[in-house]
């Protein structure tokens, strides 16, 4: 094999992967941003960590064992990163999340749809802030994320019946949010 054919197949190469890189980073970004936008409630700094995330995921892709995981070990990689940066600077400062850039909505909704959607993102968002940062951690890594207490505890440093408490009493605020939300606008509670 020549020089140049060599060089020639290492360049495809790394384009290859490359555009592997690419489409994992495309496929995973807005997930991975609302996971993080939800545990530290400003946009700005759930931007900065998406960010960091995905450098750190891709720096270190060479750990992945199993390619049908990425997806979990890239939620665990951005969950870690945002309870990192809490644990590094205390409460964060929230904004609206209106004050978002409009890639969320799915391009075949009606403006009907969107604006639906858009009132219950804003009622859930709402609703997640009457949690503590804990609760809301916890309740977001295990409801939402789908992860066993086991690893929600090992996430947020503290113990299995800690995290079940948390969530126990994000549930419990979360509800009676829902209840009183419904009672003001005159429905009966669920």
């Amino acid at each position: 094999m020549s020089d140049r054919e060599a060089s020639s197949q290492i360049e495809a190469t790394l384009l290859a992967a490359q555009e592997l890189q690419n489409r994992f980073v495309s496929d995973n970004l807005r997930r991975i941003f609302l996971l993080i936008y939800r545990i530290v409630g400003n946009v700005a700094d759930a931007q900065d960590l998406t960010q960091e995330a995905f450098i750190k995921a891709l720096q270190r892709q060479d750990q992945l064992k199993d390619i049908d995981k990425a997806a979990h070990w890239l939620s665990r990689i951005a969950s870690n990163t945002a309870i990192d940066f809490l644990r590094r600077n205390g409460k964060v400062n929230f904004c609206e999340i209106d004050s978002l850039i409009e890639p969320l909505s799915e391009p075949s909704e009606s403006p009907e749809q969107a604006v639906l959607r858009s009132e219950h993102r804003a009622y859930l968002e709402q609703g997640l802030t009457v949690l503590t940062e804990r609760e809301r951690t916890a309740l977001l890594l295990r409801d939402v994320e789908g992860l066993a207490a086991e690893e929600v505890a090992e996430q947020m440093n503290c113990s299995k019946a800690t995290v079940r408490s948390h969530i126990a009493n994000a549930r419990i605020k979360f509800r009676r949010y829902v209840d009183r939300s419904r009672r003001s606008l005159g429905k009966k509670p669920s």
